[in-house]
């Protein structure tokens, strides 16, 4: 059985978790980083040597890093749903793959860090007001796409789609003030529509 080292509330794993359930695959999910620690001990770092979350074992192979997980299991497991068969809107969905870790995921980062991992006294007003400008610029970016077809890469839930989900599901419930952004509002209605997402993503963020 497929198995997954991470803990429920990382976005990393979550990606990972909610692809499964897409592909109604089987698989043991093990906690392992934050407060449950262990990612940090010679066990786990021996088949990851980031210490991060999360990991996988599949038939003896072992892969970390949660965009190439997505990747290559939706690949060996998704072929005409998440991966898309057509190379161009493959290549459309990879591009947002990418660009969520480059562009999206810094300033969500900083705010999920700030707002709920940091105590109010030891808080950056000015670090956090970046960061929200930042993201702004971001989610203005997916606006566009998404004003025009229902997921990133057209009519189908995509690669692209699994790795943005839990960003978005944090950018509609950090307490900060939002812009009216309609199609991202959308978007994010229609994948709460999806029972994974609804179970394994779009819960009180921590």
């Amino acid at each position: 059985m497929l198995k997954i080292w991470g803990r429920a509330t990382s976005s990393n794993v979550m990606k990972v978790v909610w692809a499964c359930e897409e592909m109604r695959l089987n698989y043991q999910r093990i906690d392992i980083g934050g407060s449950f620690g262990g990612n940090r001990e010679p066990k786990y770092l021996a088949i990851n040597p980031n210490g991060l979350v999360p990991t996988i074992e599949d038939d003896g192979f072992v892969l970390w890093e949660s965009n190439a997980i997505v990747r290559y299991l939706t690949a060996k497991h998704g072929a005409g749903g998440l991966w898309p068969n057509d190379l161009k809107v493959r290549a459309d969905a990879d591009r947002w793959m990418d660009w969520v870790n480059g562009v999206a995921t810094p300033p969500m980062g900083a705010m999920l860090f700030g707002y709920y991992r940091t105590p109010v006294e030891k808080r950056d007003p000015a670090a956090l007001e970046a960061a929200r400008m930042k993201a702004i610029e971001a989610w203005t970016m997916a606006e566009a796409i998404l004003a025009k077809r229902p997921f990133l890469a057209g009519d189908k839930l995509s690669i692209g789609d699994i790795a943005i989900g839990p960003h978005v599901h944090r950018w509609f419930s950090y307490p900060i003030e939002r812009p009216n952004l309609p199609g991202l509002a959308a978007y994010y209605g229609r994948l709460k529509e999806r029972p994974a997402y609804a179970k394994h993503i779009a819960f009180p963020v921590s």
